[in-house]
């Protein structure tokens, strides 16, 4: 199983990434905070979509974010 996610970072910034493992991922990256992610069952998906997303504008990411919810 492949994640795509989106980590909201200390200062406010958002962080796109992709991995297969989200635990790993989340504590390497704290005290920031996982705000968004996808489950895809193959890697190429995951990188796809990783692409996707980080090539939206912040407003767009926030949309999807907030969607998601």
């Amino acid at each position: 199983m492949w994640f795509v996610y989106i980590i909201k970072c200390e200062d406010g910034s958002l962080y796109t990434g992709a991995t297969n493992d989200l635990k790993k991922r989340f504590e390497a990256h704290i005290p920031e905070k996982i705000v968004f992610f996808e489950k895809h069952s193959k890697k190429i998906i995951a990188l796809r979509r990783e692409r996707e997303i980080k090539d939206l504008t912040r407003e767009e990411k926030l949309e999807l974010i907030r969607n998601k919810k």
